[in-house]
C-alpha cells in the first residue's frame, strides 16, 4: 500500500535530501536576529571567573562572568588568563601592558584585545 505515494529510490532520496535541506535552513535562523532568549550562553569557571567575582563590580555577574571565563577559554592560554587575572587586582597594569614596548607584551595585548571583543560580542 503506497497511499498516493511514489516509492522509487530516486523519490525517496529527492524526498529525504529536501526534508534534510528544510531542516538544515530551519534550523539556522535569520540573520541579525537577537537569539540570546532561545538559546543560552557558554559558562565556565575558572580564574577569569574568580577574579571577576572577586571585583565586586555591578556587572559582575556569575552568569555574565561565567560566559566571560567561557570565551577566555576559547581565546586565551592558561598563561594570557593569569596574566590577565592580575588586571582584575590591579587596572593599572593593564595600561602598563598596552604601553610596553615589550614584543611579548605587545603580542599579549593583540590577543587580549580580541579576547575583550569576543567577550564584548558573546556576552554583552
Amino acid at each position: 500500500m503506497t497511499f498516493g505515494f511514489s516509492t522509487s529510490p530516486n523519490t525517496l532520496i529527492k524526498t529525504i535530501l529536501l526534508l534534510s535541506c528544510v531542516a538544515l535552513v530551519a534550523s539556522c535562523g535569520s540573520r541579525g536576529a537577537n537569539r540570546s532568549s532561545s538559546v543560552a550562553r557558554a559558562f565556565a569557571t575558572g580564574p577569569i571567573y574568580s577574579a571577576c567575582m572577586a571585583a565586586d563590580r555591578k556587572a559582575a555577574t556569575s552568569s555574565t562572568c561565567g560566559c566571560v571565563q567561557a570565551v577566555a577559554n576559547q581565546k586565551l592560554s592558561g598563561s594570557d588568563q593569569s596574566k590577565a587575572v592580575a588586571f582584575f587586582k590591579d587596572p593599572h597594569k593593564s595600561q602598563e601592558t598596552r604601553q610596553s614596548d615589550n614584543p611579548f607584551n605587545e603580542a599579549f595585548w593583540k590577543r587580549y584585545k580580541a579576547f575583550g571583543s569576543s567577550a564584548q560580542a558573546t556576552c554583552g
